[in-house]
């Protein structure tokens, strides 16, 4: 049945997948990475949204076991952080160019590995899922890759129309965000003295945020009946689910305009 879960928006956004410098305390990489390199990016002409999305230090993989998918995220690829940007329109990208190249020139300053993902314009999801007063005080990001032999277009209809009314019909959303990829390419951020090493086998196909109303919310929900269930049949769409817990998400940018101080 197709998925009748209301969207609030449907933006044209893009994920930078971040790796800490191991030469530096993992801490003093993320605080730059909060401070002086939040900054630079902020500035960017062209944003409707700029959040840094910063991953716990351990983090063995949240989704429960799954007989044929990779829950247990490898820990020579276990991500330290992501850039979420939420562009004003398609054009954007050209505005921030200029800003963009002092990022380019930033990242060796904080970062080992970066990574970019992009969807197709207008394709990612901000669904309204949370109750009303309802806050976030937990969340958890959620990687799948597409399991060899299903199309693209199956893939998507089943984040669309099945995996999402699950997500949200649990009734422990107050968040829930989805993005879709295109294929994987180094040329889309290939910034220089930074690894952007991405083996075909370990690409990812889609994301999820996930949002909970506190701790013990997002505990339940990954050791809920309804996740076991359903992991059944996410194995028959996607060969890795790799969930993060996540330790905080700030908002630099918000509705185009750049905020004074974060906001979580």
């Amino acid at each position: 049945m197709p998925s009748t879960i209301p969207y609030t928006r449907k933006p044209f956004a893009s994920s930078i997948l971040l790796w800490i410098r191991t030469d530096q305390p993992r801490q003093q990489g993320m605080d730059y990475w909060k401070g002086p390199h939040s900054g630079i990016i902020s500035a960017t002409p062209g944003f409707n949204e700029y959040r840094q999305i910063h991953l716990a230090e351990t983090n063995p993989g949240l989704w429960p076991a799954t007989a044929g998918v990779e829950t247990a995220i490898p820990a020579d690829r276990r991500i330290d952080g992501v850039a979420e940007v939420t562009f004003a329109s398609v054009l954007s990208p050209l505005r921030g160019r200029k800003q963009t190249r002092l990022a380019y020139q930033d990242e060796i300053n904080v970062f080992r590995r970066t990574l970019l993902y992009a969807g197709p314009p207008y394709s990612t999801r901000w669904y309204d899922v949370a109750g009303p007063g309802e806050r976030t005080g937990a969340r958890a990001l959620i990687y799948l890759s597409k399991r060899e032999g299903v199309g693209t277009r199956a893939f998507r209809k089943f984040l669309a129309d099945e995996l999402v009314p699950a997500l949200a019909n649990t009734g422990a959303m107050t968040e829930l965000r989805t993005q879709v990829f295109m294929p994987w390419s180094e040329k889309l951020w290939d910034t220089p003295n930074v690894a952007h090493d991405n083996p075909p086998e370990q690409h990812f196909h889609a994301s999820l945020i996930l949002g909970f109303p506190d701790r013990p919310a997002h505990a339940a929900f990954f050791e809920s009946p309804e996740v076991q269930g359903l992991s059944s049949h996410l194995a028959s769409f996607a060969s890795a689910v790799h969930g993060y817990d996540v330790s905080s998400a700030l908002t630099y940018v918000k509705d185009g305009r750049i905020l004074p101080h974060y906001e979580e």
